[in-house]
């Protein structure tokens, strides 16, 4: 498995277990009343944060673990990391218009934040499911 792999699934166990627990903490922070009334601001921050310090925390602990690994890209590194990236960043764009549609219609606050982070989420989650992929066949011959 390469450097580039393992990090694919680092960010992709990160996405999934950071958005997770976001759900898990607002959900329970709603109780009995509505979902949109539930303080929802510091979990969804705590959780990017906790994602960004977790991903780069493992990605040293595997950089720590296995020190002789190659940290140079070849051509196939690069074009599974241009693919992955491709493939992801078509929920972002989806997430920006949804945000834009929802507040123009204006919806509250609370559901264009929680639609904006799970597209991010989404993005991050297909993205590397993607490099994985493509990692354990191959490329795509267009």
């Amino acid at each position: 498995m390469t450097l580039e792999e393992k990090r694919a699934w680092i960010r992709l166990v990160v996405a999934v277990v950071a958005y997770g627990g976001y759900v898990i903490v607002v959900s329970g922070r709603a109780g009995g009343q509505p979902l949109a009334e539930a303080p929802y601001a510091a979990a969804l921050l705590w959780s990017v944060g906790a994602a960004v310090v977790a991903a780069i925390v493992a990605e040293v602990a595997i950089g720590v673990v296995n020190p002789k690994a190659s940290l140079v890209k070849d051509v196939r590194d690069r074009e599974i990391g241009w693919l992955g990236d491709h493939v992801g960043q078509s929920f972002v764009v989806i997430g920006a218009v949804a945000a834009m549609l929802m507040a123009m219609a204006g919806w509250e606050r609370f559901w264009i934040a929680n639609v904006v982070y799970l597209c991010f989420a989404l993005s991050s989650v297909l993205g590397n499911v993607t490099k994985v992929v493509v990692y354990r066949r191959s490329l795509p011959q267009w």
